[in-house]
């Protein structure tokens, strides 16, 4: 039943957004049809396809399982998608109208356009890369975890992650944009059904009288579970923790690569103002999501081999019947197919237009499109080795992901603040930021002046400062760059 029920969702979505895809537009012959949809993807459309991008698996699988193991900080979920709304309410409609204006496809374009320096394109291409092949790592986790599920325990860890990335492959290649835009939807629609359901019941699953009540038994049973720094106090998970780490989400969730790409596909600025306007209603689900984590550790239920991300299916696993663990197993795999797709599309747009094209610049476009298809395999092939040797948390993952995309923020606000700013200052803006992020020496004293910080905005500050600093003590005549929208 298990099996069936992933199958039926799974297929159905699928063929429906091929349908779907080729019925709206014909089949893409160029970069800006097949990476972009044509930049004609109105409210709904766009609505769906943004809030895929944004409630993945990192937010269902993750977000429980992290309620479970750590407590209090799973509310980091709350803050983050409230403060990322209200930053892309002004920076999106800006980001859409500039690549609408000088018809850009990638986010290393705007970079090499506003700045009017084509290596400064491949230096952001080559570091969203990294960002981008880190949260498809996300999603071949997760999806390993529902292939496992549903061929048993006789398939490894490894083949499942072989099979959950062929799957990705496929399902991106039959795909576009477009059609990635319908399976969001009915994913979206999937997964409040699927939680709500869930949250419903959940009461009397483990022995309590209300929602409330279960909060109640936590609070009596596990009390470090809700409050700061949570039930691993050791880890500094604290306020501090989370007013950083929710700022920093905050400023990267669209400076990701495929975020600057959705924005470029959006009809108009008025579809996506619409969208930041109503985007923060989606995150009352994480209520409930982080209600099932608790229920879970009231109901004493254990991950296996001690996998935070595999809590969920393991809880309704043991106390809902199969066809429930069945839909929440099909909904997860939406919930990595589809963001999965995407972020392999990007990386593949990234790739064939700002790394090939400017060593090869005599390329045609259905060569370039061509490349694009092809490299996607290998930053499939690459997200599945770092998934193979991953033990943290979707959050973990996700955080670190964040940490890297957020060395793009300062250059991509200044571009529109602060008109003399140069590639040269967002270059050493960059190398500064990755010192503090990724050399031990700056990591550890940036720990040390502040400790429990969120070590990715420790980072962008450093990052910001050295470009804002530059920006203003150069001679005005050094810098070069394009008029911002």
């Amino acid at each position: 039943m298990i099996l069936g029920l992933i199958l039926l969702i799974v297929g159905g979505t699928t063929a429906g957004s091929i349908l779907y895809g080729r019925r709206k537009q014909k089949r893409a012959q160029s970069m800006e049809e097949w990476a972009l949809g044509g930049r004609k993807l109105g409210t709904l459309v766009f609505w769906f396809l943004n809030a895929g991008e944004i409630y993945t698996t990192f937010a269902v699988l993750g977000i429980s399982g992290f309620a479970w193991a750590y407590g209090a900080p799973a509310y980091l979920a709350f803050c983050s998608v409230s403060l990322s709304a209200s930053v892309g309410y002004w920076l999106t409609p800006l980001i859409q109208s500039y690549g609408r204006r000088h018809a850009l496809v990638t986010q290393a374009d705007f970079f090499a356009h506003r700045y009017r320096a084509p290596w400064l394109g491949v230096c952001v291409a080559a570091a969203g890369l990294v960002a981008l092949v880190v949260y498809v790592q996300i999603q071949v986790t997760a999806l390993t975890l529902v292939v496992r599920l549903a061929a048993g325990p006789g398939i490894s860890a490894g083949v499942a992650a072989c099979v959950a990335v062929a799957l990705m492959v496929l399902f991106v290649f039959l795909a576009g944009l477009r059609a990635a835009a319908f399976a969001a939807g009915v994913k979206d629609i999937l997964m409040l059904v699927v939680v709500l359901a869930l949250a419903w019941s959940i009461a009397g699953v483990v022995g309590e009288a209300s929602v409330l009540d279960v909060f109640r038994s936590v609070s009596e049973r596990f009390p470090e579970a809700m409050r700061f720094p949570g039930l691993k106090p050791e880890l500094g998970l604290d306020t501090t923790w989370l007013i950083t780490s929710a700022i920093n989400v905050a400023l990267g969730t669209y400076i990701f690569p495929h975020m600057f790409q959705l924005c470029y596909s959006a009809d108009s600025t008025e579809t996506i103002r619409r969208n930041a306007v109503f985007q923060p209603i989606y995150s009352l689900s994480y209520f409930f999501i982080i209600l099932l984590g608790f229920a879970a550790l009231l109901a004493g239920t254990q991950a296996p081999g001690g996998d935070p991300n595999a809590l969920l299916l393991a809880f309704v696993g043991e106390r809902y019947p199969a066809w429930m663990l069945g839909l929440l197993a099909g909904t997860a795999s939406l919930l990595a197919l589809v963001p999965g797709s995407v972020l392999l599309l990007t990386c593949g747009s990234i790739f064939s237009r700002n790394i090939l094209r400017p060593l090869i610049p005599s390329i045609d476009d259905r060569t370039e499109l061509l490349v694009s298809r092809i490299a996607m395999v290998g930053f499939a092939a690459i997200a599945l080795y770092l998934t193979l040797g991953a033990s943290g948390s979707l959050v973990e993952i996700g955080l670190s992901a964040y940490a890297a995309i957020g060395m793009l923020a300062p250059g991509v606000y200044c571009a529109f603040l602060l008109r003399r700013t140069s590639a040269a200052a967002v270059l050493a803006g960059l190398l500064a930021g990755y010192a503090v992020l990724w050399l031990p020496a700056f990591s550890l004293l940036a720990s040390t002046w502040l400790p429990h910080w969120e070590r990715g905005l420790v980072a962008l500050i450093v990052n910001a400062v050295v470009t804002v600093g530059l920006s203003l003590l150069l001679p005005r005549r050094a810098f070069a760059f394009a008029q911002p929208a």
